[in-house]
């Protein structure tokens, strides 16, 4: 009779027992219908994927997009060290052609081969190409590649390749059992997906997520919040406690109890982890981020399972067809001594670099020379392939949301118009759209180079750039074209600070956002006299700019700087008077005054009175309060008009009206140097001139 394991023991046996079933070893499960299933969500999301491309590609890389290929591959090859750790740390078939119609070819072959992978033909080699044709754009573009959301599909479809059956139309592929190293390979992805995901929540993550707030501000942060989202921060804080706890549930209690718990901690798992996955994707946008967190999910599931399942849904014929995959099929001996040994060697170098990333996570083990020197090789061999990742997403949660506004102008910049963009938040009382599982790249580029550096990238310069260069292609990116009529001069970037509205605001304003304007983010780009792209760096070059283009606001604090010798400028009485006669020619009052005090004193041009009078007097009847005073003057000393006592009498009593000290001690002083007579007509005339000024301020402008 032999004795019975004491408690613990009989525990840790139960335990490592669990773990071999769930790594798909010393267990009668077939898992033939969830790789079919995980196979074809595999190549829906990369019709997705490949269909984004195309719109998007030349756009954003193409001769006249936003980074032309050519430019960002000449770029790699300049990069240290070159040769063959240069093509090894950025793999990408544009390497050996960047050109448009290379382009072409990778993202319509990387599209054929997707719809091959959702019709199950030939699917190893259609996720070989799919994986290669994303990674060359993954690592060509740069800038255009989320790093969460390519790079988990990037590894994924990699790992994918020998978890997938054989054969040209392998149907379900029973001949083609999933190796227990490819299918724990899998598994051991979607755990570390889980799993990794809290662990940096806790390791590095935002304190909010210790005192249970985080979520109270996780939508109105998000990048792309949908209608959901925005209802859902509305929801008081016990909802959102609720929300975290759910997150620990599937992040942390999910991936642990799945190892050791049995197909019932699997279902749990399953269902945990799958609406977790849901709710992210119904509020926050996140391309097909969540759609392939799904579907790795059915990796939890077996034939078995599946049959259970359509059993208690009273499905007898689904219970069958899943029944009968549940019937091990004789498998025949592998031969070919590559897949034999070559494979199984491969998967087990990928699981110790995860292990390495697993260990740095959890431990906060810094790199140091000892680590970094064992591992360098295997990285340059794995790493640039999309092969190894960690993952860690809503570990920090950004505190604010900001959001960047393109602004052009063809008038000078008097007056401003908005290229919206078509998906993220701009305007105020428009909330973002259900997306997902589409993935806007230029949008989504913008706010993550927005939300990860301190300054603007040169990005942001490009985009204006190409909207002042009117490249249809990039002004196509956005929803409208804001100058049908005459091509701008000049774009801005504002940047904006925007929190969500409450309910109540949201029913008396239609307004989801309220946005506080914290400045331009970078230069101002215009087009120069050869009509190069030029920056306007600083404030003074800004209103250059605009008075170079005609705005008469501009010229005249142009002329008045190079009057004054203000704005750190040299005096330059000639070049005031150009910029001032082109604003008083425009109907500026202050720069018709300024440049009248230059033509009676002579000052950068020859001197002429009786201009100056012209100008003075245009400056006055608009209401001008120091022009009327200096009108008065050149009245009384017969400056460039008649000597007048009377009209300067009433210009001076106009100019007191109007505010001007000046006027008033002027008008007294006169009044005791008149009779009567001439006081009282020039009452009358001031009068007339008031009246006149009133009509003249009520005219519609020109």
């Amino acid at each position: 009779m032999t004795a019975s394991l004491s408690p613990p023991r009989s525990w840790l046996a139960a335990a490592w027992r669990e773990l071999r079933s769930f790594s798909g070893l010393g267990t009668d499960a077939t898992f033939l219908w969830p790789r079919w299933i995980v196979l074809r969500a595999v190549g829906v999301v990369f019709i997705i994927i490949f269909g984004g491309i195309i719109h998007e590609s030349d756009a954003l890389i193409g001769p006249r997009g936003l980074t032309p290929l050519t430019g960002l591959i000449a770029q790699l090859r300049a990069t240290p060290p070159g040769g063959v750790a240069a093509f090894l740390k950025n793999p990408t078939l544009f390497w050996f052609n960047a050109s448009p119609w290379m382009v072409g070819v990778v993202q319509w072959t990387g599209l054929l081969a997707a719809i091959a992978l959702v019709l199950n033909f030939w699917p190893r080699m259609a996720l070989s190409v799919c994986w290669v044709a994303l990674l060359s754009f993954a690592d060509g573009w740069i800038i255009f590649s989320d790093p969460q959301v390519d790079w988990l599909i990037l590894e994924t479809t990699l790992l994918c390749i020998p978890y997938a059956p054989a054969g040209y139309r392998p149907g379900l592929g029973a001949h083609s059992p999933p190796r227990p190293i490819a299918f724990f390979m899998m598994r051991w992805l979607l755990f570390r997906v889980m799993f990794e995901n809290g662990l940096s929540k806790i390791m590095y993550g935002d304190p909010r997520w210790y005192n249970l707030t985080v979520l109270d501000e996780l939508y109105q942060s998000a990048p792309c919040p949908t209608i959901l989202g925005y209802f859902d921060h509305q929801l008081p804080h016990w909802w959102h406690v609720g929300e975290i706890l759910l997150t620990y549930a599937a992040e942390f209690v999910a991936p642990i109890w799945m190892l050791f718990g049995g197909r019932r901690a699997r279902w749990f798992a399953f269902g945990c982890w799958t609406i977790f996955q849901l709710g992210i994707q119904a509020t926050c946008n996140f391309g097909w981020l969540n759609t392939s967190a799904i579907a790795l999910g059915v990796l939890l599931l077996d034939d078995q399972m599946l049959a259970d399942a359509a059993r208690l849904l009273r499905r007898p014929g689904l219970a069958a067809r899943f029944a009968a995959a549940a019937t091990p099929a004789v498998v025949a001996p592998i031969r070919n001594p590559l897949s034999r040994y070559g494979l199984p060697a491969a998967l087990w170098v990928h699981w110790y670099l995860t292990i390495v990333y697993f260990v740095v996570l959890s431990c906060k083990i810094p790199e140091n020379a000892f680590f970094e020197t064992v591992n360098r090789p295997l990285r340059y061999l794995f790493s640039g392939f999309g092969s190894v990742n960690a993952y860690g997403l809503f570990a920090w949660l950004d505190q604010e949301h900001k959001v960047v506004e393109f602004c052009g102008s063809n008038d000078g910049g008097r007056t401003w118009r908005n290229y919206d963009l078509r998906h993220f938040p701009q305007r105020a009382d428009r909330i973002p759209g259900f997306i997902a599982p589409l993935f806007p790249r230029f949008e989504a580029a913008l706010q993550i180079e927005l939300a990860t550096r301190s300054k603007p990238t040169a990005l942001f310069g490009l985009v204006a750039q190409r909207l002042l260069e009117r490249s249809p292609v990039v002004t196509g990116l956005f929803e409208n074209d804001p100058f049908p009529d005459q091509p701008p001069q000049m774009v801005r970037i504002q940047l904006y600070r925007v929190w969500f509205t409450d309910l109540a605001t949201w029913r008396a304003t239609g307004n989801y956002w309220r946005r506080e304007y914290v400045g331009d983010y970078g230069p101002m780009r215009y087009l120069d006299a050869k009509g190069y792209v030029a920056e306007a760096a600083t404030e003074f070059d800004q209103i250059y700019v605009k008075a170079y283009y005609g705005n008469p606001q501009a010229q005249s604090f142009l002329g008045y700087a190079y009057l004054s010798g203000e704005e750190g400028v040299e005096r330059d009485p000639a070049e005031a008077a150009n910029w001032l006669t082109k604003a008083a020619e425009q109907g500026v009052p202050g720069a018709q005054l300024n440049l009248s005090l230059l033509l009676a004193n002579g000052d950068g041009v020859a001197r002429d009175l009786p201009a100056a009078a012209r100008w003075c007097q245009r400056a006055a009847e608009q209401g001008l309060a120091d022009a009327q005073d200096r009108l008065g003057i050149m009245y009384a000393e017969g400056m460039g008009l008649p000597q007048n006592l009377q009209s300067a009498l009433a210009w001076f009593t106009v100019a007191a009206q109007s505010g001007s000290a000046n006027g008033d001690q002027h008008r007294l002083y006169l009044e005791a140097r008149v009779d009567f007579a001439v006081s009282q007509a020039a009452r009358q005339e001031a009068q007339a001139i008031q009246a006149r000024i009133k009509t003249a301020k009520n005219l519609p402008a020109k």
